[in-house]
């Protein structure tokens, strides 16, 4: 077991190709500001990655708690290759007891890992990251009925329309059933769904392409970060919104650029999700960067 960071020291690690610094926010010392956190991930005048994960205080009846920031210095709800990247960080690096489940607090609701196995070059975790929900509301989604759901209907974006599911999974997404399934259609209507006016917190975008029931395709659009390899959460929410049109099964093998995401939609809409995560690196933010953030 590593020891605990210390001052303008961070891990990176990633899932599923997704990859993440974690840093301890209490011992960094510095806070991660927007603008901060746009120069510390860019990958080429940064240390570079698809998002940061700051160690907080954590509340009564959690283990530990994140912050989940992407790449434009925004703020994210909950991860799920970013929940797997923190607790693998976690049990690693002395932060929580390795013999238990790790209950964790996000601003997208709370979370628990359970480690499966300790592979030789990777470890892989059970994550319960909470019910789906398809209200407008939760989402949320405006210009439609707030009580109601945005299920396999029509939404026009640009000069297209797609039949589109959305719904959160403490985070928002909007699950594009019948879109063209190549990454031009991703980079170009990614971005607009994105910022649609009907996403006043913008959203997540993914497309599908079911190849049985227990199999399903994705491209991803993350907010806030553009085009990605993978995401924990878009993979639920690809899964739920296939349910619950019927095109699959409850067990669901995501299948993206990054990998393989395995997600179980259960009977009461909770989700779980098993996959990897793999620590690449640990380092140490230098002077001269550290200068660039004035500092």
């Amino acid at each position: 077991m590593s020891e605990k960071l210390e001052r303008h020291q961070f891990v990176r690690s990633h899932g599923l190709a997704n990859d993440y610094l974690v840093v301890d926010g209490a011992r960094l010392g510095f806070s991660l500001t927007e603008d901060r956190i746009r120069k510390i991930c860019d990958r080429h005048t940064g240390v570079g990655s698809d998002g940061i994960l700051e160690v907080v205080a954590a509340p009564a009846g959690f283990d530990a708690a994140v912050r989940i920031y992407n790449p434009d210095g925004s703020e994210a709800e909950k991860s799920g290759n970013g929940v797997r990247i923190f607790a693998k960080f976690c049990l690693d690096h002395g932060y929580v007891a390795a013999d238990q489940p790790v209950k964790i607090h996000t601003l997208g609701g709370p979370v628990e890992a359970r480690l499966v196995a300790r592979e030789r070059n990777r470890t892989v975790l059970r994550v319960s990251m909470g019910k789906v929900s398809f209200r407008c509301a939760d989402l949320p989604m405006t210009g439609a009925d707030q009580t109601g759901e945005w299920v396999q209907r029509k939404l026009t974006v640009g000069d297209r329309q797609f039949t589109a599911t959305c719904l959160s999974v403490g985070n928002p997404h909007a699950v594009l059933l019948d879109a063209p399934f190549d990454e031009a259609t991703a980079r170009k209507y990614g971005p607009l769904v994105e910022n649609h006016a009907q996403f006043p917190r913008r959203t997540n975008v993914q497309l599908v392409r079911v190849r049985d029931r227990s199999t399903v395709e994705a491209l991803i659009w993350e907010r806030g970060a553009g085009w990605t390899q993978s995401s924990g959460s878009s993979s639920c929410a690809v899964a739920a919104a296939c349910v619950r049109a019927g095109l699959t099964d409850r067990a669901v093998q995501v299948v993206m650029p990054g990998g393989t995401l395995d997600v179980i939609v259960h009977d009461d809409w909770s989700l779980e999700q098993v996959g990897f995560a793999q620590e690449i690196a640990r380092g140490t933010i230098s002077d001269d960067l550290l200068a660039e953030l004035d500092l």
